[in-house]
C-alpha cells in the first residue's frame, strides 16, 4: 500500500474558528486567572485589554501570512523562508516544547478540578487519565477530531456566556442574591481598581499573555483547511471581539460580584467561585466539568499543534525522518506518540511538585511563546518586503509590529521579577543554546542556506 504523505484537508471553517477558541481558552484564564488578579486586582481588566491588543495585531500577521501561503508547520514554516533557516529550526522546536509545557499545565489543571469531587487524590493520577485520553483522541481522523474539539469548544464557550448572563442579572436585579442587586462597587471598595498600583498589572503580564497562548494554532490548521484563505481571514478578524466578550467580559463580572482579594485562597477556579455565591444548586458543580472540559480541550488542541510541528521538522530534515510519517487515517501518529511521551514529564511532576508545577510550566511555556509571537511578527515584515502590500494586512504596519514587538520584550523583562516566573529565564536560553548547538553540529547551517536564498529571493 502507497505510504500516506500529505495530511488531509478535513477541517471545516466552524473546526478551525472553534479550535482557535478552544486552545485559547484554557486553564490560562479558568484557573491562572486567580493568580493574575491577587496581583493586579480589578485593574487586571487593563492587563487583559493591553494583551489581547497586542495578540490582535500578532495575530493579523499571521493572518497575513496564512491567507497568502497556507501551509502546515506555520510560523515555522515562515520564519525559515523570510528569517533564516536557524530561525525557522528555533521556532519549530521551540513551538513544539511551549505546547508540551502548555499541555503539562492544562493536565495539572485537570488533577486540580477533580480535587472539588475527589478531596485530597493525587493530582498527578489524573493528570494521567487526561494525556492517555487526550492522546488517544488524536490518533482519529483529523475530520473527527476537529468534530470532537468543536464540541469541547463550544460547551465552554456556552457555560461563559451564561456565566456573564446570569452574573449581569446578579449585578442588575440581585438575581441569587435575594433581589437585592449587587452593583459593581467591589471593583473599587478593597484598596482600589489598582490596589497593587499599574506595577501590579505589569507583573500580572506573563500570566495574561499565558492566558492568550493557543490562538495561534489558527496558523498551524492552514494546511488542514479546506478554505484555508477565507477561513483564516474571518478567524483572525474576529479575534479582538472574542478576546472583549470572553476574557474582560467575564473577569469584569467575576470580579464586581466576587471581592478580588478573596480569589485564589482555595486554589480553585474563580468562575467555580461566581457560581458558588449564586446559591443555585449544583452550579459550581456544573462549572467545575466545564472548566475540566477547557483544561482536556486546551491540550488536544497542544498534542494537534505539537504533532503537526514535529512532522513539519521531520519534513525538513530538521527532527528524524520517521516522525513525518502519516497514517491511514492522515494523522502524524509517531509524532503525537512523541508528544505524549514528553508529556509524561508533567505528570511526574504533578508527583513530585505538586504545589508548584503549575507556576513553572506557565512561566515556561509563556517564555516560548514570546519567541514564538515575535517571530511571527518579524517574518511578516520580512514577508512584505518580498511582496509588497498584502489583501490581508497588518493595520498601522509597521508600527504596530514594533509595538508589539516592545510589549513582548517587556513582559520577558518582567519576569524576572517574581521568582515564581524566574525559572524559565534559565530554562528558555538554555534551551535555545542546545538547539543551537545541535544545529550547528549537524551542519544545518550549510544545507539550508542555498534553498532559503532561491526561496525568499533575496
Amino acid at each position: 500500500m502507497k505510504q500516506q504523505t500529505e495530511l488531509n484537508r478535513g477541517l471545516e471553517e466552524r473546526h478551525i474558528t472553534l479550535m482557535s477558541l478552544g486552545a485559547a481558552i484554557g486553564v490560562g484564564l479558568f484557573l491562572g486567572s486567580a493568580k493574575a488578579i491577587q496581583l493586579a486586582g480589578p485593574g487586571i481588566l487593563i492587563g487583559y485589554l493591553i494583551g489581547g491588543i497586542i495578540i490582535f495585531i500578532i495575530m493579523r500577521a499571521l493572518g497575513e501570512l496564512a491567507v497568502r501561503e497556507p501551509v502546515s508547520g506555520s510560523f515555522a514554516e515562515y520564519a525559515r523562508k523570510y528569517v533564516s533557516p536557524l530561525a525557522g529550526f528555533l521556532t519549530g522546536w521551540n513551538y513544539w516544547l511551549l505546547w508540551i509545557f502548555t499541555c503539562m499545565a492544562e493536565i495539572t489543571a485537570v488533577g486540580i478540578y477533580m480535587q472539588e469531587w475527589f478531596p485530597n487524590s493525587p493530582t498527578w493520577m489524573w493528570a494521567l487519565g487526561a494525556l492517555i485520553l487526550m492522546t488517544s483522541i488524536n490518533f482519529i481522523a483529523v475530520k473527527f477530531y476537529g468534530e470532537f474539539e468543536f464540541w469541547f469548544a463550544l460547551i465552554k464557550i456556552i457555560a461563559i456566556i451564561a456565566m456573564i448572563v446570569l452574573g449581569t442579572l446578579t449585578i442588575v436585579i440581585g438575581f441569587g442574591n435575594g433581589g437585592t442587586p449587587v452593583g459593581i462597587s467591589n471593583l473599587w471598595s478593597n484598596g482600589g481598581f489598582l490596589p497593587n498600583g499599574f506595577g501590579g498589572v505589569l507583573l500580572a503580564m506573563q500570566m495574561v499573555m499565558f492566558a492568550f497562548l493557543g490562538i495561534e494554532v489558527i496558523g498551524v490548521t492552514a494546511g488542514e483547511a479546506k478554505n484555508p484563505k477565507r477561513t483564516i481571514r474571518k478567524a483572525v478578524n474576529n479575534v479582538f471581539l472574542r478576546i472583549l466578550v470572553f476574557y474582560i467580559g467575564a473577569l469584569f463580572v467575576i470580579l464586581s460580584i466576587y471581592p478580588w482579594n478573596e480569589v485564589g485562597q482555595n486554589n480553585s477556579s474563580p468562575f467555580v467561585l461566581l457560581f458558588d455565591s449564586l446559591n443555585i444548586p449544583a452550579a459550581a458543580g456544573i462549572i467545575n466539568f466545564v472548566v475540566l472540559t477547557a483544561a482536556l480541550s486546551s491540550c488536544n488542541s497542544g498534542i494537534f499543534s505539537t504533532a503537526r510541528m514535529m512532522m513539519n521538522l521531520s519534513q525538513n530534515q530538521e527532527a528524524p525522518k520517521r516522525f513525518a510519517k502519516i497514517s491511514k487515517n492522515g494523522v502524524p501518529a509517531l509524532a503525537t506518540i512523541l508528544s505524549g511521551v514528553a508529556l509524561l514529564v508533567g505528570v511526574a511532576l504533578n508527583y513530585f511538585l505538586p504545589e508548584d508545577v503549575f507556576a513553572i510550566v506557565t512561566s515556561i511555556a509563556t517564555f516560548g511563546a514570546v519567541w514564538t509571537w515575535a517571530m511571527i511578527l518579524i517574518a511578516q515584515m520580512r514577508a512584505r518586503k518580498v511582496h509588497g502590500t498584502a489583501e490581508f494586512a497588518v493595520p498601522f504596519f509597521p508600527i504596530a509590529n514594533y509595538l508589539a514587538l516592545a510589549a513582548l520584550a517587556g513582559v520577558i523583562v518582567l519576569m524576572a521579577f517574581d521568582a515564581g516566573t524566574r525559572i524559565a529565564l534559565i530554562v528558555g536560553p538554555l534551551w535555545y543554546v542546545i538547539l543551537i548547538a545541535v544545529y550547528y553540529a549537524r551542519g544545518m547551517h550549510k544545507e539550508k542556506r542555498q534553498s532559503l536564498d532561491q526561496a525568499s529571493g533575496e
